[in-house]
């Protein structure tokens, strides 16, 4: 009972991520040194998360038997977020001019609102699913996906300020999208998953493992490379290791 509700608050503090991407993008005069460091910092925790803690943990649920699964789930996780990555905007800010931004006013509002909504639910799930495997797993997946989820904050409260230069609607959407990690909790919980056999855990992580991996190749690497302060950026990347390391250790 403690996880189920572990898992619960874990999926409602997920959204905090996306609020302080758009405080950033709305308040702070230095956002681009911190969007470079939260994405170094989402590289170095979800990279060393995958190596020291998903797939072992993967790999002592599944077992050598069922690698087939693992495959198969891993390449399905990838592909969901690939696909709903299609319907939103591209998020390099450079690649955002107000014009642009203005011009894709609907696409903004309906689209990419619904796109990124089902992405975090979908994340939500996985969280909530890796929590009930191992707290510690969950917790650090959380960290990846959040500090992941800083930048996205800053180009979803810069893209609807942009639209319609309302602040109340901006914070109102932003505070809407922010829940949608916890709705996946939800979901979760009244699928009635709160106890999980082997496989089916397995298969979980293993779509979380994909996740993760179209995180990492799709969108942080490319962004890594072309951040403006590559020592920022670079800092942030070791942090996040040692962050795992020391996590590790404990």
């Amino acid at each position: 009972m403690k996880n189920i509700q572990l898992g619960l608050i874990t999926t409602l503090l997920l959204g905090i991520f996306i609020i302080i991407g758009a405080l950033i993008a709305l308040i702070a005069k230095k956002k681009q040194k911190v969007v470079d460091f939260s994405i170094g910092l989402a590289l170095g925790v979800i990279c060393s998360l995958i190596i020291t803690d998903l797939v072992p943990e993967i790999i002592e649920n599944l077992h050598l038997r069922y690698i087939y699964v693992f495959l198969i789930c891993t390449t399905l996780g990838y592909i969901i977020l690939k696909f709903l990555d299609t319907f939103i905007p591209d998020h390099e800010e450079e690649l955002m001019n107000k014009k642009e931004l203005k011009n894709n006013l609907v696409h903004i509002g309906i689209v990419t609102s619904l796109a990124v909504v089902l992405h975090n639910i979908i994340e939500g799930m996985a969280v909530y699913s890796a929590i009930l495997s191992d707290t510690s797993l969950g917790i650090a997946i959380t960290l990846g996906v959040g500090f992941h989820n800083i930048p996205l904050g800053v180009v979803i409260a810069g893209a609807f300020y942009q639209s319609n230069q309302n602040m109340s609607k901006t914070i109102l959407s932003i505070l809407l999208v922010s829940l949608s990690t916890f709705v996946g909790g939800i979901v979760m919980f009244f699928l009635n998953l709160n106890t999980i056999n082997s496989l089916i855990l397995g298969i979980l992580l293993s779509i979380t493992l994909g996740m993760l991996l179209f995180i990492v190749i799709s969108e942080l690497i490319p962004r890594f490379l072309l951040t403006k302060d590559k020592k920022t950026s670079c800092i942030g990347m070791a942090l996040g290791v040692i962050i795992m390391l020391i996590a590790l250790l404990f």
